[in-house]
């Protein structure tokens, strides 16, 4: 089986760029990966946050299908603790009745505890099966641990392994869904993908610069200080504190970044460990040029056209 490839967007917010242009840099995004092939497009939900501008996925996911024309949107995923299961049922099926066949609905725990968000997952599924309405939304649990993996399982939903918050767990998540589930329409069998964060450059030096951004980014917030993203400037310029260092040595074997043959081996390699299909591509790097051009090389050598 050949690996699919798509994408979660964050809408970063680089340094010196306004949240207006990250949240028209996520439309953009979309109109090019949906062109070079990829299957689907997830939008997330920040909030109160420097360096991502997505604060309302169901209007970015409405934005999106209207300016793309057949690659799947959705949400990588709206935190559900801030909403009524009804309300979010209600939105995405609205969605779904304008666009048949093209929306999914990836529900997130946002700190709530795995009860309430067992709970909340259960309504929603529940709203959306009582409902009468053409094309349902497709349904998915998003998580890193095994109570999200089986909850998946039992309801009978795709499930959406967060390999860049904590790969770990993978194998002992994933091997809970399919042990755990249990057919219901529309999902006969289990689909399982993991969400990875990737940097696909011309040279491995080339990727190696973008990810050392990435690194002094996420290394920075687990401190409590969070920035846009910074530039490269910024980046050379910065001197790494012991903590700094401590966390960059934690993020680094989360991130698969290096020539387009290399991602491709390592991602084959990943896939086949964790017996999925699918990766879902998340690249929150500074230079909107560079993140396409990431998305460009990581097709070229998946040649997923």
């Amino acid at each position: 089986m050949s690996l699919r490839l798509s994408v979660l967007d964050q809408s970063p917010v680089d340094e010196g760029m306004s949240r207006a242009a990250a949240l028209r840099h996520s439309v953009e995004l979309a109109q090019v990966t949906e062109a070079l092939g990829y299957s689907r497009f997830w939008v997330a939900e920040h909030h109160h946050s420097a360096s991502f501008a997505g604060a309302a996925p169901e209007v970015l996911v409405a934005t999106v299908l209207e300016r793309t024309q057949h690659i799947r949107v959705g949400s990588g995923g709206v935190l559900l603790p801030r909403y009524t299961s009804a309300k979010v049922a209600e939105v995405f099926q609205t969605l779904g009745a304008l666009h048949p066949g093209r929306v999914d609905l990836g529900g997130g725990r946002g700190g709530s505890s795995a009860d309430q968000y067992a709970q909340q997952v259960h309504d929603l599924h529940r709203f959306l099966q009582q409902t009468t309405v053409p094309m349902q939304p497709e349904l998915w649990v998003l998580g890193t641990g095994t109570s999200s993996s089986s909850l998946a399982g039992h309801i009978g939903t795709g499930f959406a392994f967060g390999h860049f918050l904590n790969p770990g767990p993978a194998a002992i998540a994933l091997a809970s869904y399919r042990e755990s589930f249990r057919p219901a329409p529309p999902s006969p069998y289990p689909w399982a993908a993991l969400a990875v964060r990737v940097i696909v450059g011309e040279t491995e030096a080339s990727a190696l610069d973008s990810l050392e951004g990435l690194l002094l980014w996420r290394s920075s917030k687990d401190l409590d200080v969070d920035t846009p993203f910074p530039s490269w400037r910024t980046v050379r310029r910065h001197a790494w504190t012991p903590r700094e260092n401590e966390r960059r040595a934690a993020h680094l074997p989360r991130v698969v970044a290096g020539t387009a043959s290399q991602v491709r081996r390592d991602l084959q390699q990943l896939a086949s460990r964790r017996g999925i299909g699918e990766i879902v591509v998340n690249t929150p790097i500074f230079d909107q040029r560079t993140r396409l051009q990431s998305y460009e090389l990581l097709a070229a050598a998946f040649h997923v056209h």
